[in-house]
């Protein structure tokens, strides 16, 4: 099965506030620029940074994480 298309560009357009890259082997990772979580957001589901197998997983996890953040 061919993986669906990405762009890193367009990734870090439409999320800015993390730094995202892709590893070697094909993992997507996004880790939160100029913010130390402290445990507290951590304990409601924060997390410093995130990865997954797949764009579309990836961007899910970034959007659940903004959704969390807007919320507290």
């Amino acid at each position: 099965m061919t993986p669906p298309p990405y762009d890193l560009d367009i990734l870090r357009a439409a999320f800015p506030a993390w730094s995202i890259f892709r590893s070697d082997a094909g993992v997507f990772y996004g880790t939160r620029r100029g913010v130390q979580l402290r445990d507290a957001d951590i304990d409601q589901g924060l997390q410093q940074t995130v990865s997954a197998d797949d764009a579309y997983a990836f961007v899910s996890l970034l959007e659940e994480q903004g959704q969390l953040a807007a919320t507290r």
